[in-house]
């Protein structure tokens, strides 16, 4: 299934999700739903197919350095290993923190990931998201049985592109969205699209690495490992503006929602 295929199901589904009314006819309204799900999770597994042979290199490579930390909680301090590992393998990696003022329908918050910057098939540059914990951001208190099953999918560990992430988050937030009515609760401000895509896509900075775990040298005198070229990171005094998601549109694709 083509990239416009998968977009172009992906709002069918949400439309779907916007636009259902109940049913007079429970025996319909329950197939309707039967197959709104099944059509969810088939289209989560094709975004999920569609990893590229870098992202599955260094979801390899990340999951090698994880297992011998197999025991450590999922911290701040983890992340900075993580990154240490990364320039030691002469890989562009750096641990970033987001933060998000409080707009319409998305309180303020703030996040933390790892980004790595490499070069895709084409040798062109891309910024790939390292997401240690990705699956649990997405779960609920009282989830239905389809919403689990959805979610169960999900990479504990995520590595792909802006675009992937996107199309994850648009997805799951409209499946949780229909699980969280299907219980009869409200949609809570953290679990919406906007908030969600705040965590990774908002203003961002880079956490300086802690003593000792300096930039590696490797990477200015080898020109980059797995054929990627060197890249001169941004002046670390000027700082990227926040752009404001409350809005919406903050994918780098058009909005899903």
């Amino acid at each position: 299934m083509g990239s416009l295929d998968e977009n172009e199901l992906v709002r069918m589904v949400q439309d779907f999700i916007e636009s259902e009314s109940p049913s007079p006819v429970s025996s319909a309204s329950s197939k309707c739903h039967a197959l709104n799900h099944r059509t969810q999770y088939f289209i989560l597994q094709d975004i999920l197919r569609s990893e590229t042979a870098v992202e599955s290199e260094f979801l390899k490579l990340i999951l090698k350095h994880l297992r011998d930390r197999r025991d450590s909680e999922n911290t701040t301090s983890l992340r900075k290993w993580l990154v240490t590992k990364l320039k030691m393998d002469g890989l562009v990696a750096s641990l970033c923190q987001t933060s998000w003022i409080t707009s319409l329908g998305c309180p303020a918050g703030e996040y933390e990931y790892v980004d790595i910057i490499a070069e895709d098939e084409n040798g062109n540059p891309t910024k790939l998201i390292v997401d240690i914990d990705f699956r649990s951001q997405f779960e609920l208190a009282r989830p239905t049985q389809t919403y689990k099953e959805l979610t169960d999918t999900l990479p504990a560990i995520f590595v792909g592109t802006e675009i992937k992430l996107c199309n994850i988050i648009s997805l799951v937030c409209s499946a949780a969205k229909q699980s969280l009515r299907e219980r009869g609760l409200h949609v809570p401000p953290w679990r919406t699209t906007s908030y969600m895509e705040s965590k990774w896509l908002s203003g961002r900075h880079e956490v300086p690495a802690s003593a000792g775990f300096g930039r590696n040298n490797s990477m200015e005198a080898k020109g980059g490992v797995h054929g990627f070229s060197k890249w001169v990171p941004p002046n670390p005094m000027v700082k990227p503006k926040k752009r404001d998601l409350g809005s919406g549109g903050s994918c780098p694709v058009n909005s899903l929602t």
